[in-house]
């Protein structure tokens, strides 16, 4: 035990991600010290033994492969104290492992998930995009639901806040360049904010990507990790566009690539083109103004590069 004990570190990338990107009103730096007694206070508690820390891990999170007392695998979730594990455990609670992994065990205050162990290894991503594409989309259809009793963020007010940050950004030196194409962000994400008439809002994801949904046992295939709201589908589509983004903008003819995903995406899921394709954008610029505000150049300038050919 004192072995496995000793490998209870928080992983490079999430050092990493936090040394830079502070959670709002969380101290990152105490809570990633503090995080081995952590692991070993809540694996006390609900008598789990843990095997290894899952690398390369999250950006925001850290996960323990652990056994509970009867010996059956499991993954114990240690999120940031800002919040988001009781966000994250209304959805998945709500969906109850219909195509997502399911709660076993939560501790929403210390930020402590315990979550069914699915193959970590293995995403979407390990198929041949057109399939992971399928996957994908019929994985996402079974999440949007109608959303659960409480108060789970709405698209609107969510993109508001995040609108707010990018229009200081704009202001930076380093956005000169990216100016117009933030500005028509900005404009754009106005223009849909109040939703498409007569469709009812659903349980979305919020960070859906092919990364999110694991192998599991039970089922092929589950999601993980959502970060929920309230809203339209369109919304959840967005970064599922964007998917492979490295591996799209490096083949000729990226800009019609690009428009064939969301034509291909908004008609096999019924959802309005012009304004998955605004979705996109917005959020697409976003992050891509989000990682050159902190320092990572090369990544915000390829979301920016594909944020342009939308």
């Amino acid at each position: 035990m004192a072995n496995v004990d000793d490998r209870l570190e928080p992983p490079e990338r999430l050092v990493r991600t936090l040394g830079s990107d502070l959670a709002p009103g969380a101290d990152a730096h105490q809570w990633l010290a503090t995080l081995p007694d952590r692991v070993r206070e809540i694996c006390a508690r609900w008598e789990l033994t843990p095997e290894r820390v899952q690398e390369p891990g999250g950006r925001t999170s850290m996960v323990v492969l652990v056994r509970l007392s009867d010996g059956t695998p499991a993954a114990l979730k240690l999120c940031l104290p800002d919040g988001t594990a009781a966000l994250e455990h209304a959805a998945l609670a709500h969906w109850d492992g219909r195509s997502a992994v399911r709660v076993l065990r939560a501790d929403t205050d210390a930020g402590a998930l315990l979550l069914e162990r699915l193959h970590g290894d293995v995403s979407l991503r390990s198929l041949a995009e057109a399939k992971a594409q399928l996957e994908a989309a019929a994985t996402l259809q079974r999440l949007w639901v109608p959303p659960p009793a409480g108060n789970l963020p709405g698209v609107a007010a969510h993109t508001a806040a995040l609108a707010g940050v990018l229009r200081e950004r704009r202001e930076l030196p380093w956005a000169a360049d990216a100016r117009a194409l933030l500005d028509e962000a900005l404009e754009v994400r106005d223009g849909l904010a109040d939703g498409p008439a007569g469709e009812p809002d659903v349980l979305l994801h919020g960070e859906f990507h092919q990364g999110n949904v694991l192998a599991g046992d039970r089922a092929p295939w589950l999601a993980i990790a959502p970060r929920p709201l309230v809203g339209e589908r369109a919304y959840d589509l967005a970064w599922l566009v964007r998917d492979r983004l490295d591996t799209l903008l490096a083949s000729p003819g990226a800009a019609a690539a690009a428009r064939r995903r969301v034509a291909k995406l908004a008609e096999s899921l019924e959802v309005d083109r012009d304004r998955l394709r605004g979705w996109t954008l917005f959020r697409t610029a976003e992050a891509g103004a989000h990682e050159l505000a902190l320092g990572a150049k090369a990544r915000g300038e390829l979301l920016l590069e594909f944020a342009g050919l939308l």
